[in-house]
């Protein structure tokens, strides 16, 4: 090989050496200075995983219900959920397609069929029956 090619190489090993180790280095300074904040926001981050066909679920098997309660007020799944409204079939798939955790589907499910019947017969509104369904308890 050509010398002048040796030397590029090295100097280019020698600055990934040095690139690497100065981002190892800030990474690990960063971790001390992490906000609560930021814990809060990523406390529910293992419970997120992806199926076989690529779609995000929350999976909470074994979670308690006070977890899985928090994890799913918090999740994006939330937002997906609401957003099928007022398709309560669709809905109804959704929680069992992609919610993974024994009490927050039954929970899930009862209100679905809750709001369902009521909304159906006129007892309340949309708007009312979406803000039921965004404050799960």
């Amino acid at each position: 090989m050509d010398k002048s090619l040796m030397i590029f190489i090295a100097i280019g090993l020698g600055f990934l050496y040095f690139v690497t180790s100065f981002v190892g280095d800030i990474q690990a300074e960063d971790e001390a200075y992490r906000n609560d904040d930021y814990n809060q926001e990523r406390k529910f981050d293992q419970y997120k995983t992806v199926d076989s066909i690529g779609q995000d679920i929350l999976d909470l098997t074994g979670a308690d219900a006070k977890t899985q309660l928090e994890a799913w007020n918090k999740s994006m799944l939330k937002e997906e959920f609401l957003e099928i409204f007022p398709n309560f079939s669709e809905m109804k798939n959704f929680v069992n397609d992609r919610i993974r955790g024994k009490i927050l589907q039954d929970k899930l499910t009862k209100t679905i069929n809750s709001i369902e019947n009521k909304f159906f017969s006129g007892k309340i509104s949309a708007e009312q029956a979406k803000r039921e369904l965004s404050n799960l308890k």
